[in-house]
């Protein structure tokens, strides 16, 4: 660095002071800032604001004389995201930030107003390029913590520091999209450079804890390097295909109809970028082709959307998309009509056929299924598949568009031999009309050479010898049994017929999960004449079994994980009991286990009783990262809590893992993070391991991997094709690490199952194209005759008035003729009575959907019971209760006959919608 450049630092310090927040670089600094001074410069932050930690850091900063630190401070601002900052320091050429401080001067003047009116969830997807990562990642934590108004405060202050040219510009688009008033006050010059919004994923959507679909990204063609960084994107345009990638292409060139089946890591979205530039260039003039290609997950519609474009864009198409979280501001009609290339998540086409905002697919000429292995049931691809079948069936006119998928397995279903795997693989040829399925034949030798199938080893680890946890635990279930059965004593035969006889005493096994919950279902069904005494009687073995679950879940955990989290798990649970109804009996449960707290505390704290599997896996990571320090690693795991684990054992080796897991619930990681991790370890060589749990499995890429482990993680032959392509360098290995046989087992079925579906494509390839189509047809046509014929049998609304009790205390909650349909899936109840049935608490994540904002939660109002029914929203102008039906007993007013049902598409009640004429009545 030249005094000249340290002069400048120093003349120019107040534009750096005023944007930069030093604590989001301090990390890529470590080399130049001493721990102390590191430490200083936060807790300067922390006691006296962003401002003076920023002068703070300048200071030390130009107090440093070590070669290079001036390089180190702009790499370092590029990594965290300041772009207008590293441009303007490397050029000394401050104006566009200068320009900005018009507009700093209004948002400051405004701030109030902007706190008060603006919905900072609502913009921030539009607006999260102004803002470093780091910086909404914080604005969501604010807003979960502190409420709307706190994290429109954060907002603000993040954009008071933004170096981007254009966040007045973004910020005025993303308000007028959102209609927001405060869009009237924020006045931005016309002549403003236009922004190109971009939007994020919704990283708050709430998802069960299934499978997780995702797809890799798309790999660098040039297989034989590692994927390049996303900073160093090659431009697909330059790039030649390989043989193997030719030979996948050739029936789909030909416009044949084909399933790709490829390994992971070969390349499959390359193939597909070359089957679309093929397809658009064969129409002659005056004419043009349509291409849709499907992204399960919103991660990989993004990053197909941003593939897509940089390579077709060049060459004079038209690139968008659609997904979840833009539909609502976009028009698909609009994106169909207008462009060359739409990406999609399916679920959007399936809405618009319905709605008929598409015509027909007669629109598209070809269409791209990414995973296409998930065509089967109810899933968006076959809804759009039955809508072309029943339009090629139909002997409609109007052209269909081809059809390509892709997928690294076709799967084998139930198949036990090779006769019926073929018969699988038929049903979905016939499910996509495809002709042909295109693997990897000529360029074999090719391909080995690209994709390395690693070598797989499997190790059964013996259980603790000696589990104290797990004996206090099953005592306190033996305890809680004996109760419960004193309830079924007193009924005598005449009510339950013995359905509390134990049928398997195995606790913390799945099999004791599935039986205690038919109990619960049955005990909840049950009915005596006096419904006092019925309420007692069902909240009380409601209760029992409910402690029950919760015990043999603690046990699951700690044969897996740590005795400390399962501990914790226990006493998250009696936590909320206390908070809750805590009656009598939950008393008496709650003393039981205090009781052994102490005991329970000792034993999950002596290292004595670590966990094998855990000292196993950290013995495999040891040796092999003795004999290869460079070794790069995916852990699977299957629960949130064991990614957990994993890193707190792992982590005692400094800088040794990334960690990234699926938002699979508000408590998981969400999107971006999982991002910057999945980049920390694609382009971080400190970081050599990642744990993952189904996030990672199908399909995101990854930088080559040489071990891969499955801790206790096994699945169909589809996931444990995906999980092996990860480990993808040459010499990789993949251990299955368990202390159950029966998981080692499953395993070998499932390779035998890979061989068994690899040796039934063989076959299906050797048929005569004509005869396979036959085929296809035959099974096409007897699919259709039995969706047709469950189609026409409907289902008729039952209008009959009914109760809904509380399924804890079978208390009266609500008529069903008082209950109304909002935005066609949310389920109110309307009139003052039900407002008495229940007591609402502030909701502890309060978020916005839609119309609609979470506000509180609702919960029985009967002594001692306080059920969890639902959730309070504010739906536009209106504050009203939304109910699940799996929180109640459905009771026939007439027979009373009782029914329960775990969610209201199961339920055929009459659909009143909501009308908010009545609700001002």
């Amino acid at each position: 660095m030249s005094a000249e450049d340290r002069q400048n630092l120093h003349a120019f310090r107040d534009y750096v002071v005023k944007t930069l927040d030093p604590t989001y670089i301090l990390s890529y600094m470590a080399p130049w800032f001493k721990d102390d001074e590191v430490q200083h410069i936060q807790a300067e932050k922390n006691n006296k604001g962003t401002t003076e930690a920023a002068s703070l850091f300048l200071k030390f900063l130009l107090e440093l004389q070590e070669e290079g630190w001036f390089r180190g401070f702009l790499d370092a601002l590029g990594h965290a995201g300041y772009s207008g900052l590293y441009e303007a320091i490397e050029t000394w050429d401050f104006r566009k930030i200068e320009s900005l401080e018009e507009y700093r001067l209004l948002l400051k003047r405004l701030q109030p107003e902007f706190k008060t009116t603006v919905n900072p969830k609502d913009i921030l997807p539009e607006i999260s390029g102004c803002l470093i990562s780091q910086e909404c990642e914080e604005i969501i934590q604010v807003c979960s913590n502190k409420g709307l108004m706190a994290g429109a405060e954060k907002m603000a202050e993040c954009l008071l520091r933004s170096d981007k040219e254009n966040w007045p510009k973004t910020l005025k688009l993303a308000l007028e999209i959102e209609e927001s008033q405060f869009s009237q006050l924020w006045i931005v010059d016309k002549d403003a450079k236009n922004v190109e919004l971009k939007v994020l994923e919704d990283d708050e959507i709430e998802t069960s804890d299934i499978q997780i679909f995702y797809k890799e990204e798309p790999e660098c063609p040039n297989l034989s390097q590692n994927p390049s960084p996303p900073s160093a994107s090659p431009t697909f345009t330059q790039l030649k295909p390989r043989n193997y990638q030719l030979e996948l292409a050739l029936p789909a060139k030909e416009g044949k109809n084909t399933i790709i089946c490829a390994p992971t890591g070969c390349g499959k979205t390359f193939v597909s970028l070359l089957i679309c530039e093929h397809h658009l260039k064969k129409f002659p003039q005056g004419q043009k082709g349509k291409v849709v290609f499907f992204a399960i997950q919103l991660p990989v519609y993004e990053q197909q959307k941003s593939v897509f474009s940089k390579y077709f864009e060049k060459l004079g198409y038209k690139v968008a998309g659609v997904s979840g979280a833009t539909s609502e501001i976009v028009s698909v009609e609009e994106i169909v009509e207008n462009n060359d290339i739409i990406i999609l998540t399916p679920q959007i086409l399936v809405n618009s056929l319905r709605k008929g905002t598409v015509p027909s697919l007669s629109v598209f000429t070809l269409m791209i299924f990414d995973e296409c292995h998930n065509t089967g049931k109810h899933h968006p691809y076959n809804m759009i598949m039955f809508n072309y079948l029943d339009q090629k069936l139909g002997g409609s006119s109007d052209p269909l568009p081809q059809v390509i998928g892709l997928t690294a397995s076709v799967g084998t279903g139930d198949a036990k031999n090779t006769t019926e795997a073929m018969e699988y693989i038929c049903k979905l040829c016939a499910s996509l009309d495809t002709s042909v399925i295109a693997t990897v034949k000529d360029n074999l030798e090719e391909l080995e050479e690209i994709v390395y199938k690693p070598q797989k080893f499997f190790r059964k680890v013996k259980l603790r010898t000696t589990d104290r946890f797990k004996c206090i635990i099953s005592q306190l279930m033996r305890e809680t049994e004996s109760l419960a059965k004193k309830i079924f004593d007193e009924l005598g035969t005449v009510t339950l017929e013995n359905v509390f006889q134990i049928q398997n005493r195995n606790f913390g096994t799945q099999k004791y999960e599935q039986w205690i919950l038919s109990v619960q279902k049955t005990c909840i069904l049950f009915q005596l004449p006096d419904k006092e005494e019925e309420s007692r009687i069902c909240k009380a073995l409601y209760l029992y079994t409910s402690h029950l679950r919760k015990y043999n879940d603690a046990l699951i955990i700690n044969e897996h994980a740590r005795m400390k989290d399962a501990l914790d798990y226990l006493k998250d649970f009696f936590a909320n009991v206390r908070a809750a109804g805590f009656d009598e009996i939950e008393q008496n449960l709650t003393w039981r286990f205090e009781e052994k707290l102490r005991e329970l505390e000792s034993v999950s704290m002596d290292p004595g009783n670590e966990n094998p599997k855990l000292q196993d896996l950290s013995f495999i990571l040891q040796e092999e990262y003795h004999l290869n320090p460079e070794s790069r690693t995916i852990l699977f795991v299957k629960t949130r809590a064991l990614v957990d684990v994993s890193f707190f054992l792992l982590g005692k080796v400094p800088s040794l893992v990334s960690c990234v897991m699926p938002s699979a619930s508000d408590a998981g990681m969400t999107l971006p993070a999982q991002k910057c991790a999945l980049d920390a370890f694609r382009t971080d060589g400190d970081n050599k391991i990642l744990i993952a749990t189904s996030v990672a499995d199908e399909g995101i890429d990854i930088a080559q991997c040489n071990l891969v482990i499955l801790y206790e993680y096994v699945g169909n032959v589809i996931r444990m094709i995906q999980t092996r392509g990860r480990g993808r360098a040459r010499g990789s290995k993949c251990f299955l690490l368990t202390s159950n046989a029966d998981v080692i087992e499953k395993e070998k079925i499932n390779i035998y199952k890979e061989k068994m579906m690899n040796d039934s494509i063989l076959r299906l390839q050797t048929w005569n194209e004509a005869v396979f189509k036959e085929k296809v047809l035959q099974i096409q046509i007897q699919e259709k005759l039995i969706r047709d014929s469950q189609g026409k049998v409907e289902r008729v609304p039952d209008k009959e008035n009914k109760k809904l009790l509380c399924r804890k205390c079978k208390g009266f909650a609500c008529y069903t003729a008082d209950i109304r349909v909002v935005e066609d899936c949310h389920y109110t109840v309307v009139g003052d009575d039900f407002r008495k049935c229940y007591v609402s608490k502030l909701h502890p994540k309060p978020k916005s959907f839609g119309y609609f904002e979470k506000t509180a939660k609702i919960f029985c109002s009967r002594e001692n019971c306080s059920h969890d029914w639902g959730i309070h929203v504010k739906y536009k102008t209106f504050e009203i209760p939304v109910i699940k039906i799996e929180s109640f007993v459905v009771e026939d007013i007439a027979t009373g006959a009782q029914k329960l049902y775990a969610k209201w598409r199961d339920f055929l009640l009459e659909k009143i919608p909501f009308d908010a004429a009545e609700m001002s009545k």
